[in-house]
């Protein structure tokens, strides 16, 4: 219980504040996690369909994939932590939220000051044309979806192997070198280059709180290690 004290304490007085989040906070809302034992579809592993020669191989495979998991996402709602999330934006003049999901949840929770590390389940990308743009439709009414240009759509998510979209990192770092406090919450901080964010804010003088269900290679590192599901520690931590 002390160190909830203190960690509240430290966000309190936090006038600039950067929270990063992983998949363990839509796990809370019951979407599959990458890395969880729910993380098989069909005997395939994430890291065999999430990668651009997937898709190159077998475009209706991936398609399939990606489709039921936003019939999947679309059936899950924002949960408490989520919602103390927005609550800590209001609160704060200087705030960002770093996210490695693509789920969208925290856009339904009312988040604005989003950084999408890893892209958007719910858009879409142009292979041919390079057009991008929403569709939330569930299911798919066709898969492989297509453009209106006649090419190829993929989802618009970084795959294993691809950069992050332009000046995103960039964005992520300055939002990290600048706060006082680093919340990372519900992430296993093994996807590089999102995990280097933690020694970052550190070293750029932040007090990192983590909040996990389970130790993280750098739970040793960060100022307070808080385990336990983010739905119930956040909401006491405002």
């Amino acid at each position: 219980m002390a160190d909830l004290d203190q960690a509240r304490e430290w966000l309190t007085r936090a006038d600039s504040v950067a929270v990063m989040t992983g998949a363990g906070i839509s796990a809370e809302s019951g979407i599959p996690t990458f890395r969880g034992s729910g993380g098989l579809w069909k005997d395939y592993k994430p890291e065999d369909l999430a990668t651009p020669e997937a898709f190159a191989r077998d475009p209706r495979l991936v398609w399939e994939w990606y489709n039921w998991r936003r019939e999947t996402i679309a059936k899950a709602a924002p949960n408490a932590a989520h919602r103390a999330l927005v609550e800590l934006e209001i609160r704060k003049p200087r705030f960002t939220l770093i996210t490695q999901n693509v789920d969208g949840l925290h856009d339904r929770a009312g988040s604005g000051k989003i950084l999408k590390l890893h892209g958007d389940i719910w858009r879409m990308r142009c292979t041919a044309c390079g057009a991008n743009w929403p569709d939330r439709r569930v299911p798919l009414p066709k898969l492989p979806p297509h453009c209106a240009c006649g090419g190829l759509t993929r989802p618009g998510v970084v795959w294993f192997g691809e950069p992050l979209p332009d000046g995103m990192m960039k964005e992520a770092e300055h939002a990290a070198s600048a706060a006082q406090v680093f919340l990372v919450i519900g992430t296993s901080a093994v996807v590089h280059p999102a995990a280097g964010l933690i020694p970052y804010a550190k070293q750029s003088g932040a007090r990192v709180i983590e909040i996990n269900t389970e130790p993280t290679a750098y739970s040793a590192m960060v100022d307070c290690a808080l385990l336990g599901p983010a739905g119930e520690l956040l909401p006491k931590l405002l």
